[in-house]
C-alpha cells in the first residue's frame, strides 16, 4: 500500500487521520484523470470533432453523477467545488425565491461556506439548534420555517462530529409548506444513503476520492432557482478531464461503501472505546450509533488543542482540531459551541480506504502519553 502522503517514504510515512475535507484520490479515478485528459482535452462546446467527443463524454459522466445523487441529468449543475455547490444551492433559492421573501432557515452546525452564504445575501436567519449529539429537532425545525422563507438548509451529517441528521423528516415538514429543502451531502455521498424529499443537493467530489476542483448541485425540477453567477452556469468551461475522474470515482465509492463502511465503523468503534476508556477526563462527542462510518471526535479537558495536534503531528499522525475551516483561527467551532460540549482539545478523526487497524492501534497506543505530556507541559494555558 503506498504511503498516506505522497512523496513520504514508508519509513517516515505520516499516517493521515484527517479526511473529512477530502480523500486522496481513488486509483480508479486517477487513471480515468490521465486518460481523459488525453481524449477529453477539447472544449465540449465546438462542434468539431474533438468537440463532439469531449461533449459526449461530458454527458456520459453526467448521467452517471446525477445517477449517484438520485437525481436527472439535467437537473445537475457542475460547480468548481463542494463549497461552490453548496453556496450556489443557498444563493440560487434566495434569487430564484425573492418574491416570496428572503428568509432562511438552517441548523446551527451548518458548513461554514452554507453560514457565509445565507449571511451575504438572506435578509433574515433563523438557525436551529441541536441537541448534544448535534442533530435538530424535526419539529423545531419545522417551527422555524415561516411563510417569507425562500429556502432552508440541512446538512446530510455533520461534518466535525459525524451526526447524521433527520433528513427524511425535516424534508417534508418544508415540503407541507413550499420551501425548497437544501440537503449538503458533502460527507455522506458516496458513504451513506440521503435520504429523499430534498430540493437542493450538494456535494463534493474529494470527499469521495475524486478531484478537488469538481462540486456538484442537483436541482429538482419544480424549484425555483437562479445562478449566482454572472450570465448563469457555464458548463463549457469545466474541468472535462476532472468530471469524468469524479464519475468514476463516485461509481467505485458507492460499490464499496457498504463494505468500506463496516470497516470504517469498527476502526471508530475501536477508538470511540480506548479514547473513553484510556484517556482521562476526555470527552467523546457526536452520537454514537446514528452517525457517519468514518468520523469520530473527541476533547480532552486541561489540553489545547493546538498544541495537542502538534504533538501528534511530530508522531507522524495527521489530525484535525475543531473545524477544518476554523482550526487555523483562535475562535472555538461554531458546531461544538451550538451542541454545548467542550471545545478545547478538541480532536477530530476521519478515516478512508487508505487507512489501516495498525497504524490507528498505533495512534491509540501513543495517545494517553501525549496528551498527559501536554498537560504537563502546559498546553492547556490560556484555558
Amino acid at each position: 500500500m503506498p504511503p498516506d502522503v505522497p512523496g513520504q517514504a514508508p519509513a517516515t510515512r505520516t499516517v493521515l487521520l484527517d479526511a473529512a475535507a477530502g480523500v486522496p484520490m481513488h486509483p480508479a479515478a486517477r487513471e480515468a484523470l490521465l486518460a481523459a485528459q488525453n481524449d477529453g482535452w477539447a472544449d465540449p462546446a465546438k462542434l468539431y470533432g474533438a468537440g463532439r467527443r469531449a461533449r459526449q463524454l461530458l454527458d456520459g459522466a453526467r448521467e452517471v453523477l446525477a445517477s449517484g445523487l438520485g437525481a436527472r441529468p439535467d437537473e445537475l449543475v457542475l460547480t468548481a467545488g463542494g463549497c461552490a455547490a453548496a453556496r450556489a444551492a443557498v444563493l440560487g433559492a434566495l434569487a430564484g425565491r425573492r418574491r416570496v421573501g428572503g428568509h432562511a432557515v438552517h441548523s446551527a452546525v451548518e458548513h461554514s461556506c452554507v453560514l457565509h452564504a445565507v449571511a451575504a445575501a438572506a435578509l433574515g436567519a433563523t438557525s436551529v439548534p441541536v441537541d448534544r449529539s448535534g442533530r435538530v429537532d424535526p419539529a423545531v425545525f419545522a417551527a422555524a420555517l415561516r411563510p417569507d422563507t425562500a429556502v432552508a438548509s440541512l446538512t446530510a451529517a455533520s461534518h466535525e462530529v459525524g451526526t447524521l441528521q433527520p433528513v427524511a423528516e425535516v424534508a417534508l415538514a418544508c415540503a407541507d409548506v413550499g420551501v425548497p429543502l437544501h440537503v449538503d451531502g458533502a460527507q455522506a455521498l458516496g458513504r451513506t444513503p440521503i435520504a429523499a424529499g430534498w430540493s437542493l443537493l450538494s456535494a463534493d467530489a474529494r470527499t469521495w476520492g475524486g478531484p478537488s476542483s469538481v462540486g456538484l448541485l442537483a436541482v429538482r425540477t419544480g424549484t425555483r432557482w437562479r445562478s449566482p453567477l454572472p450570465g448563469g452556469a457555464r458548463e463549457d468551461l469545466v474541468d472535462l478531464p476532472a468530471v469524468l475522474a469524479a464519475a468514476v470515482g463516485l461509481q467505485v465509492a458507492q460499490a464499496e461503501a457498504a463494505a468500506e463502511a463496516a470497516r470504517l465503523r469498527a476502526l471508530v468503534d475501536l477508538v470511540r472505546t480506548r479514547v473513553a476508556a484510556e484517556v482521562p477526563d476526555v470527552e467523546v462527542v457526536g452520537d454514537p450509533q446514528r452517525r457517519l462510518p468514518h468520523v469520530v471526535t473527541f476533547s480532552c479537558l486541561y489540553v489545547d488543542g493546538e498544541a495537542l495536534l502538534s504533538a501528534l503531528d511530530r508522531l507522524g499522525f495527521a489530525v484535525s482540531s475543531g473545524s477544518s475551516c476554523t482550526a487555523s483561527t483562535l475562535e472555538p467551532s461554531h458546531v461544538l459551541v451550538a451542541m454545548g460540549v467542550l471545545t478545547h482539545g478538541n480532536i477530530r478523526l476521519s478515516l478512508h480506504r487508505g487507512t489501516r487497524r495498525e497504524d490507528l492501534e498505533r495512534f491509540l497506543d501513543v495517545l494517553p502519553g501525549v496528551v498527559a505530556d501536554v498537560r504537563r507541559l502546559g498546553g492547556a494555558a490560556g484555558l
